[in-house]
């Protein structure tokens, strides 16, 4: 295997690999932060970046029957959650195509506050 092609993303906002720091996604393509992961709290993103995925198969969820398969970090191959191949609910539909990331197997990288205006701060010019 060669050498692997690191994406970076733009932006303040970023969630990256706990482990290696490898981007994945950014704040603003959260759907929702109401999942549950192996290990706690997960985060529904609409695209993720740098990650490899495993086979698909069928798995019964909290919200019934999905196929889905695994995201591996692709830097350090570490385990980040699952991405939804299919939906057979029509209530869970929106999920297709979507990746559900587990909280603690992320960072926040390059959470910096953008400050236009400084006028009233105090200090400021």
């Amino acid at each position: 295997m060669g050498r692997v092609h690191r994406k970076f993303l733009p932006g303040t906002r970023i969630y990256a690999c706990s482990n290696c720091h490898a981007h994945l996604t950014n704040h603003d393509d959260i759907v929702s932060k109401s999942f549950q992961g192996r290990t706690g709290r997960a985060y529904l993103f609409n695209t993720v970046v740098n990650v490899s995925l495993g086979p698909t198969e069928d798995r019964i969820l909290n919200t019934g029957l999905h196929k889905v398969s695994d995201i591996y970090c692709l830097c350090c191959d570490v385990y980040l959650g699952w991405k939804y191949e299919e939906a057979f609910e029509q209530s869970q539909k929106y999920k297709e195509g979507k990746a559900v990331l587990e909280k603690a197997r992320m960072t926040r990288e390059e959470w910096t506050v953008m400050v236009e205006d400084t006028e009233g701060i105090p200090g400021s010019p």
